[in-house]
């Protein structure tokens, strides 16, 4: 069939593959959900769960696209391919993984991540592949001589269904500094002065190949084919665009390209993504600096913890309720719950909450524990508890963005917010423009997150002829509805209380690594 475009992304809990008409709207969808696991000291996912994952999502995809059409789905326009940033999975020149997949979770190369930012002058992350990389070697881990290539989650889908070693410029920038659309050159040289001796390959060569968006990558192989539809029923000969990170496709996906722009995606992490007007002046160890698919400058701010404290209580609250014959389904919990917020105190009645499952960089704590507190006159009750649960889903993007607005002047015209923070409609979208002071829209598409952002970009490889950004904005989002809120007055000084108190509990956070 013509004129349709296939993206598929594999988020931290759920991989989603969504199929979008030529006007860009989404006619089918398929979920596939699957959860990381902590195996020897890493958070890893299994070459096995990758592939039943993709498979299942695909399967999924092509039942609704069934039910809906009443055909079968044989052939798409163009695909592409997106996954969780970061990480590392290293292959022999056989194709052999050579260690478990250390994902973006993994805050284990802190030797590393210190070493190469000193030596680059440019902030790199524990998250990203070449400090998953470096540590190996200074690790002595003794497959290291061995390594052919590496790449990151998305790329190695890529490779799979196609048998290309290509990476989008915005996925690449979390492997290695980029500098004009590709690796940074001065910074390759220290680092092979670094590994000198140490290794037998040179750097350049085991990454993949940098692509820009618009760019062909490749095309569906027979095998690929075979593999992604157990039917065979899914045709080779496909075109895929550039594999790109979920930080990408959810700039694409919320029309967040230009300059000056900012989105927000929210799941079990969450991330801000300003593209800068202008470069940044110093360094930050809380600042990354990725690009767009197109190439341009990012700051990005990442945290770790998002949803998942939140979506907990939620589940127990359903437990609650189905103990007093009160059956009802998710969707209705999660509005019910959220909506209620808005009889809240704007600062929650003096209840603070912090939402770490794991460590979080941005605030320095290592090992994360969930934790409570309350002042003796606060006000409990389910409104202000709730409130103060969505507060702590942002609190530390806060802090971040708080650097970059006070310390750089970076200016930020609007947000865009996409991600599952974001369903339930005007909620936690009132809160992140609270907390930002800025005004934040939300498409109509927000639930789709990534993967409509990944199949808009396998659509802008066959039909854009102008840059991305341009395209998006007159050619895509101009045909989607969007609502945008602005700050309230009582919402940012209730917020401002809120993180008041939330900085000053940081240190009963960080007694509790001691434990």
């Amino acid at each position: 069939m013509d004129n349709i475009y296939l993206g598929i992304e594999f988020g931290s809990t759920r991989i989603k593959a969504c199929l979008i008409d030529d006007g860009y709207n989404v006619i089918a969808k398929g979920d596939y959900d699957w959860e990381n696991k902590f195996e020897n000291g890493y958070w890893t996912y299994s070459l096995d769960d990758i592939k039943k994952g993709l498979k299942g999502s695909f399967k999924a995809l092509k039942e609704d696209y069934k039910n809906k059409f009443g055909k079968a789905l044989t052939s798409v326009s163009s695909i592409g391919i997106s996954g969780m940033m970061h990480g590392f999975l290293a292959f022999d020149k056989e194709g052999n993984l050579l260690t478990p997949f250390r994902t973006w979770r993994n805050t284990v190369t802190g030797r590393a991540a210190k070493i190469l930012s000193e030596k680059f002058s440019f902030n790199v992350p524990q998250r990203w592949s070449i400090a998953h990389l470096y540590e190996a070697v200074l690790n002595d881990e003794p497959y290291i001589k061995d390594i052919a290539h590496i790449t990151t989650l998305a790329g190695y889908i890529h490779f799979l269904l196609t048998g290309e070693r290509k990476m989008g410029v915005g996925e690449a920038s979390g492997m290695f500094p980029i500098e004009n659309g590709n690796y940074n050159k001065k910074m390759l040289d220290t680092f092979r002065s670094l590994v000198k001796d140490k290794v037998p390959w040179d750097i350049l060569d085991i990454l993949p190949t940098v692509k820009t968006a618009g760019e062909n990558c490749g095309t569906l192989t027979d095998e690929g084919a075979a593999f992604i539809d157990e039917d065979g029923e899914f045709k080779a000969g496909i075109p895929f665009c550039a594999p790109e990170g979920d930080a990408g496709t959810g700039m694409v996906a919320t029309n967040a390209v230009l300059k000056g722009v900012g989105n927000v995606s929210a799941g079990t992490s969450i991330f801000a993504m300003l593209v800068l007007k202008n470069k940044l002046k110093n360094v930050y160890e809380e600042i990354d600096v990725v690009t767009t698919p197109a190439g341009d400058d990012v700051a990005m701010v990442h945290c770790n913890n998002c949803c998942s404290e939140l979506d907990t209580f939620v589940n127990m609250f359903g437990e609650f309720a189905r103990l007093i014959g009160a059956n009802t389904d998710k969707s209705t919990l999660y509005n019910t719950l959220y909506k209620n917020t808005v009889n809240a105190d704007e600062d929650c009645g003096g209840i603070t909450a912090y939402n770490y499952l794991s460590g979080e960089h941005i605030t320095g704590i290592k090992k994360g524990s969930p934790m409570y507190f309350r002042t003796v006159d606060s006000k409990m009750n389910l409104a202000n508890f709730m409130k103060s649960l969505l507060y702590s889903s942002v609190a530390s993007l806060s802090l971040g963005m708080e650097i970059l607005f006070k310390k750089e002047k970076a200016q930020a015209d609007r947000f865009l917010a996409h991600g599952g923070l974001f369903k339930v409609e005007g909620v936690a979208q009132q809160i992140l423009s609270d907390a930002l002071n800025t005004p934040v829209s939300v498409m109509e598409t927000a639930g789709e997150g990534g993967a409509f952002g990944m199949a808009l970009l396998a659509a802008y490889m066959v039909n854009g002829n102008e840059p991305l950004g341009q395209w998006l904005n007159d050619k895509v989002f101009s045909r989607l509805a969007s609502k945008e809120v602005t700050p309230s007055q009582a919402g940012v000084k209730g917020f401002k209380t809120y993180i008041k108190r939330y900085k000053a509990g940081l240190s009963a956070e960080k007694e509790l690594e001691k434990i």
